[in-house]
């Protein structure tokens, strides 16, 4: 991967870890709950969740590449027309509410990491996305397996890193996503359709 395919990728990544979604709200509640460091096993959990759906994605592209040249380029418009689809879906969304409730029972740590997998893992949307957003980024002149080391292992730790730090702001981050939360979703569906109609235009 190229160096510059590889920051606009980590950029994506980033937009994409901070959007709202299920991962991040749990991470969120968790950390409100039980405090950072316990719910750094849920975020753990969630990476390899994330990780687990990317191989999915791109071994199965990968797959398809090889049966189509032109499979790429037909991914990389409909992920386009997805990722627009999904960043109206954003904006038009209600905001975040993060609903503590009155059961706050202390979950282990395998617990709290099988919730933060199985998070990840039934999303399908998750899927859907990476199976959008992935192909922009795969060069199929270059090993797919290198591709996939450096994509995923990218996208792991900018989750991690997002999760955390909502995990450690969540007290702090109540009162901001009821006041601004409307604005928040805006800004990230924007984003996703600014990556939706730009990337396919790429090189």
């Amino acid at each position: 991967m190229e160096p510059t395919t590889w920051l606009l990728y980590l950029l994506a990544s980033i937009g994409l870890s901070a959007s709202p979604g299920p991962n991040g709200l749990l991470a969120l509640t968790h950390g409100a709950l039980h405090g950072r460091r316990r719910a750094l096993n849920t975020i753990l959990g969630g990476a390899l969740g994330f990780v687990v759906l990317i191989a999915l994605s791109m071994f199965g592209i990968g797959a398809l590449l090889q049966a189509s040249a032109q499979a790429l380029t037909v991914l990389k418009w409909a992920g386009g027309a997805y990722l627009v689809f999904l960043g109206v879906q954003v904006w038009r969304s209600p905001p975040i509410e993060l609903e503590l409730g009155g059961d706050a029972r202390p979950l282990s740590g395998l617990a709290m990491f099988r919730q933060g997998l199985l998070s990840a893992l039934t999303n399908p949307k998750a899927l859907l996305f990476f199976a959008a957003f992935l192909p922009q980024f795969i060069d199929p002149a270059r090993s797919l397996a290198l591709q996939f080391a450096l994509m995923a292992g990218t996208f792991a730790v900018v989750e991690i890193v997002t999760e955390f730090l909502l995990a450690s702001l969540a007290q702090r981050l109540r009162p901001w996503l009821k006041r601004v939360g409307r604005r928040f979703n805006q800004a990230c569906g924007g984003a996703f359709m600014a990556i939706g109609i730009a990337l396919p235009l790429r090189g």
